[in-house]
C-alpha cells in the first residue's frame, strides 16, 4: 500500500479499492509485544552463532517457554539473526588440448604422495617425472613442501637437465600459489593446471605413483625421515637405470633418453594413415620392428575348410 501511494497519487480508499482489501486491514496494528521473545533469541544466538532459528526454538522449548516455530522464525528474522550459509567456491579451468610428446624437457610432470614412518610421522614426497621419457627426474621427501621449496627442488632439475617448456600439475596450494606462478613466468616456463577432480589428465605422474606405492612404499618399512629420503632415492636410481618400462619398449626410462637425444629413434607411423601427428597427450613409443631382435619371418596362418590364408611378420 505505501508502496503504491509513494508511486502513485492515489488517497488510501482508491489504494484499497483497486487492491480490494478493505480499508480496516490496511490500516491494522498488531498489538502483539516480542520484545521479550526477541531479547531471548538475541541472548542465544550469541551463545550459538551458527544456530538456526530451528534449533533456537528447540532451545526455548527446553527452557520451558511454549511459542510457536512460524512465530520464532518471524522473530528471528526481523531481529537480522539469519544465519548465511558458507559457500565454497568451485575452480573451473577449461579443458586444454593435450600436446604431441616428442621431445626430452618437453613437458614434466609433478605431483605429490604421502606415507608415514614407524613413529606415525607423516611424510610427502614430491614427485617430478618428465613426461616423455618417463624419467624420474627427483623424489623429494620432507614433512611439507611450502611453495618455495618446490620451486628451490625445480631449480636445482633446471640447473641438471635444463628447463621445461611446460610443467603439468593438479590445482594443490603449493602450485597455484602467487609465487609458484611468478616463477613460472620468470623462467618462461608455462604452468598447466589440470582440471578439478580429473586426475587422469595428468597420467603420467599418476602411472608412476602407482609404481612407487606398489614397489616402494607398500614394501617398504621407514623407520624415520632419512631412513625414508635413503630408500626411496635408492628406488629412484633403480627405476630410471635398472627397471624395464613398458611404454618404452621394455628399455629403461635412461635408455630411452640416451636414444631419443641421440636420434636413433623414429616416431611410429600414425593410425590414421602414414606421416600423420601420433595421438595427443603419449609420448612417442618406439617402433614394432625396432623391439624384435632378429630377421623377420612370415607365419602362413590356414583357417580350416575355407583355404584362406593369412601371413604375418613374427
Amino acid at each position: 500500500m505505501r508502496q503504491l501511494r509513494a508511486g502513485f497519487p492515489f488517497s488510501e480508499r482508491h489504494a484499497c479499492e483497486l487492491l480490494d482489501i478493505p480499508r480496516s486491514s490496511c490500516r491494522y496494528l498488531s498489538r502483539r509485544d516480542d520484545t521479550v521473545l526477541r531479547e531471548r533469541l538475541v541472548a542465544l544466538a550469541r551463545e550459538h552463532p551458527r544456530f538456526g532459528y530451528r534449533r533456537l526454538h528447540v532451545l526455548l522449548r527446553r527452557d520451558g517457554e511454549r511459542v510457536n516455530h512460524k512465530r520464532v522464525q518471524r522473530v528471528y528474522r526481523a531481529a537480522g539473526l539469519t544465519v548465511k550459509r558458507l559457500r565454497r567456491r568451485r575452480l573451473t579451468r577449461a579443458a586444454l588440448p593435450r600436446p604431441v610428446l616428442t621431445g626430452v624437457n618437453q613437458e614434466w610432470a609433478i605431483d605429490f604422495a604421502s606415507d608415514v614412518t614407524h613413529g606415525a610421522q607423516r611424510l610427502r614426497i614430491l614427485s617430478v617425472v618428465d613426461a616423455c621419457t618417463r624419467e624420474c627426474l627427483a623424489l623429494e621427501v620432507d614433512t611439507s613442501f611450502p611453495s618455495r621449496r618446490v620451486t628451490r627442488v625445480l631449480e636445482g632439475l633446471i640447473e641438471q637437465h635444463g628447463g621445461p617448456q611446460a610443467i603439468r600439475s593438479d590445482n594443490g596450494p603449493e602450485l597455484c600459489s602467487r609465487h609458484y606462478l611468478a616463477w613460472c613466468i620468470e623462467r618462461g616456463i608455462q604452468p598447466v593446471h589440470i582440471r578439478p577432480g580429473r586426475p587422469m589428465e595428468n597420467g603420467h605422474v599418476e602411472s608412476f605413483h602407482g609404481r612407487l606405492r606398489d614397489e616402494c612404499l607398500n614394501a617398504s618399512w621407514f623407520w624415520n625421515l632419512w631412513d625414508a629420503r635413503r630408500k626411496i632415492a635408492a628406488w629412484r636410481e633403480q627405476y630410471n637405470r635398472e627397471r624395464p618400462h613398458s611404454a618404452l619398449g621394455y628399455r629403461t626410462p635412461e635408455e630411452f633418453r640416451r636414444s631419443l637425444t641421440a636420434g636413433a629413434f623414429s616416431p611410429p607411423p600414425s593410425p590414421n594413415g602414414a606421416g600423420g601427428p601420433a595421438p595427443q597427450g603419449q609420448a612417442l613409443r618406439a617402433p614394432a620392428a625396432a623391439l624384435t631382435h632378429g630377421p623377420a619371418r612370415a607365419n602362413t596362418i590356414h583357417h580350416g575348410g575355407e583355404g584362406e590364408e593369412r601371413s604375418c611378420i613374427t
